[in-house]
């Protein structure tokens, strides 16, 4: 059967890890028809925007994309595209595996977590007013007139909206999942201690979905808590349920627990469309070098093609990751330093391709 899936190669590194990944999928035997689409920074002159209008309706009309990193600026410049897609197509799901991997050089080893980050809502909203704005002063009015302690007139403010029915959605994935794939225990992570308004929604509303599904052991951690434990021993964790700012922070720190971003896969799921990607930045500093580690977008491609009914493949691709870090033979420079020390015999991006299509 063949499959229709729309590339984003994105900025800096994507071109390169996206060409890998693309050359492992095919090197399956899986009939894949990629509709290739430009987004990120460069191609804000010719359209005025980091994402087009086509790459929308492309992503809309297949329902299936894979995407390298595209660059966000910091604290200016135009909004995160990943954020953009997310709301554009309420891909409410992210969902984030951290497994341990030979020569991942972590100094933790039978890693098995399982990330399910609400992706829609939360600080991330991007509901914000800059110092001075009138929104602010009539915040600041309401929060006068309701007796609450008053913030300074020159705050900047940032809304964070937490629903219930957005909390149910993530809390029925996660909990889906761990009955689908046998997992023991989901983990709600939260700071309902202090923000009892939003958090303490977020808590309630798992609760009630964990008791719709007694055969899952159910815990819930304070957010802080919760780092310091996952630091502690990992192996107390099994899926991590958690709103979109704590699930962006803590699916971080679990991919520190295996090596890095380099090896975290993700995806980004809706009710009518899935769209996958590398969770690392895009590294404009190391682009066009065929240095950079293709890893996390190459098992962001496995979960694709599971997505996709090709769970054979998706398998047989982990596989031959997996073979081609543990004979370390031809791997790039940040895994080849984790095993020796030295980026001496490092492999370049496409190399490495080459490996795991040879031990496919």
């Amino acid at each position: 059967m063949a499959h229709d899936v729309v590339l984003i190669p994105g900025d800096g590194i994507g071109p390169e890890i996206t060409e890998a990944m693309r050359r492992v999928v095919e090197a399956t035997g899986v009939s894949i028809t990629w509709h290739v689409e430009q987004a990120g920074a460069g191609v804000m002159d010719e359209y005025g925007t980091p994402l087009p209008q086509r790459v929308l309706d492309a992503v809309s009309k297949v329902g299936v994309a894979i995407k390298g990193p595209i660059t966000t600026p910091i604290g200016t410049g135009f909004r995160s595209v990943n954020v953009a897609l997310r709301h554009a197509f309420n891909l409410y799901a992210c969902v984030r595996p951290c497994l341990s991997l030979p020569g991942d050089g972590s100094r933790y080893h039978d890693v098995d977590l399982v990330i399910f980050r609400e992706n829609t809502e939360d600080l991330y909203a991007g509901i914000e007013f800059d110092p001075g704005a009138p929104e602010v002063a009539a915040l600041a009015g309401l929060v006068d007139q309701a007796g609450l302690r008053p913030f300074r007139a020159d705050s900047a403010i940032s809304i964070k909206p937490i629903s219930e029915a957005g909390s149910r959605a993530i809390a029925e994935a996660a909990f889906e999942y761990a009955e689908r794939c046998g997992r023991r225990k989901v983990t709600a992570v939260h700071k309902a201690n202090i923000m009892k308004a939003t958090d303490g929604l977020f808590l309630r509303t798992v609760r009630e979905v964990a008791s719709e599904h007694p055969s899952i052991a159910f815990e819930d951690k304070i957010v802080d808590a919760a780092c310091m434990g996952l630091v502690q021993d990992p192996s107390n964790f099994d899926v991590l349920v958690l709103p979109n700012l704590y699930g962006d922070i803590v699916s971080d720190l679990c991919a520190g627990l295996v090596g890095g971003l380099g090896m975290a896969p993700g995806a980004n799921i809706g009710t009518s469309c899935a769209i996958f990607e590398a969770t690392h930045g895009s590294a404009p500093d190391i682009a066009g070098q065929d240095i950079a580690n293709p890893t996390a977008e190459i098992l962001s491609a496995a979960m694709m093609l599971e997505h996709l009914g090709e769970a054979e493949a998706a398998e047989q691709i982990r596989a031959a990751v997996r073979a081609t870090l543990a004979e370390g033979a031809v791997v790039t420079a940040d895994v080849r330093r984790a095993l020796t020390g030295s980026t001496e015999g490092a492999a370049g991006t496409q190399a490495y391709a080459d490996a795991v299509i040879a031990h496919l």
